[in-house]
């Protein structure tokens, strides 16, 4: 099969974006992270096409079959499931996008790619979330899209009779599930991990016939009011997908009103980690790539869940930054990604 190239994608958060919690007040503006995202005094936000939004049946993996299902019309949550045609019962991958939780979409062409890749190389049939964004909808409301989801699979597995949204359905093991994301996907794929694994046996009860039997964590958003060496000194190109200017105003328009960066839901060590021994959680595969700012405050992370009894396992991809899999913004991107599809295959069919 022949390897496609997609056409980089560049977000350029330094060169020609400006951060600014009063930026351009003539103009109403009250936040904008220039060219992805401006919010204005009275709540109404632009997001400029960035990306491409394309139909499920667009630029497809060879035997991938995709569409498009409502889970839930009141919020309008819906998702994109890929199915790649190969015999028997394949794992689930329920997947949330990256963004820092205010931009991005299931149906952007990036996340099309990777994904039909993905339940292709991987084996795997894919759900991709396409959840509430913030500054509309502050978190936890993606948390919440991200666990009603799960819900919304169960009810249809227990659903009798056929039904044109459960064509995905014969080709699951349900007991064999994975929760994944990206940057801020990656943040929403664990705090769902963490409510299904905060209660006890019960709570995990809730979404059977389905199992959670692993966690994958792209380059995961986190953050903190105290910054990390890789935050303050990394250098980044710019054509880089975070910096720590971008990263700040993300947060100050996705946590509740008045929360600070050392909030549980974007910084899971601000109180320290004895809480995360009492987590029921499954085996936890992080993606960390080398020139994110994000790196070590990742590794950090990964050294907490392991000092708390947490199997984990941590990939490096050196030379690429935040989002490369996505983006394709360096030379090493497509060596990389290879790479990428190589580990999250083993992981899931481990």
């Amino acid at each position: 099969m022949t390897t496609k190239r997609m056409a980089s994608i560049s977000l350029d958060p330094r060169s020609n974006l400006q951060v600014g919690r009063n930026h351009d007040q003539q103009h109403g503006v009250i936040e904008e992270i220039e060219g992805l995202i401006k919010v204005f005094k009275d709540g109404h936000v632009e997001r400029p096409p960035i990306v491409p939004i394309v139909l499920c049946t667009m630029g497809l993996e060879r035997g991938v079959t995709a569409n498009d299902v409502v889970v839930d019309k009141c919020t309008s949550l819906w998702a994109r499931i890929y199915v790649p045609s190969c015999p028997g019962k394949l794992p689930l991958l329920v997947y949330f996008h990256g963004g820092g939780f205010c931009i991005g979409s299931a149906a952007w062409s990036c996340y099309n790619e990777f994904l039909s890749n993905l339940a292709s190389k991987a084996n795997c049939v894919i759900i991709s979330v396409n959840y509430r964004l913030a500054p509309e909808n502050r978190l936890p409301a993606a948390y919440e899209d991200g666990f009603n989801t799960l819900m919304w699979v169960k009810q249809q597995a227990l659903l009798n009779g056929s039904s044109e949204d459960k064509w995905w359905l014969k080709h699951c093991n349900l007991s064999n599930m994975y929760l994944a994301g990206d940057s801020s996907g990656a943040n929403i794929a664990y705090n769902v991990a963490t409510r299904l694994g905060s209660r006890g046996p019960s709570e995990s009860t809730i979404i059977r016939p389905l199992s959670l039997k692993g966690i994958i964590l792209i380059q995961p958003f986190f953050g903190g009011e105290a910054l990390t060496w890789s935050e303050r000194y990394t250098n980044q190109p710019p054509n880089s997908a975070l910096t720590p200017s971008v990263s700040h105003a993300y947060w100050r328009l996705s946590l509740p009103f008045g929360a600070k960066r050392d909030h549980l839901w974007c910084n899971p060590l601000a109180n320290g980690t004895a809480k995360l021994r009492d987590l029921r959680l499954p085996t936890i595969m992080v993606c960390i790539s080398e020139m994110d700012i994000l790196k070590d405050r990742n590794l950090e992370f990964c050294s907490a869940l392991i000092s708390a009894g947490k199997r984990v396992e941590t990939v490096m991809y050196k030379g690429v930054g935040h989002s490369f899999q996505i983006l394709h913004n360096s030379q090493l991107s497509q060596t990389r990604i290879h790479d990428m599809m190589s580990h999250l295959k083993a992981f899931i069919n481990e």
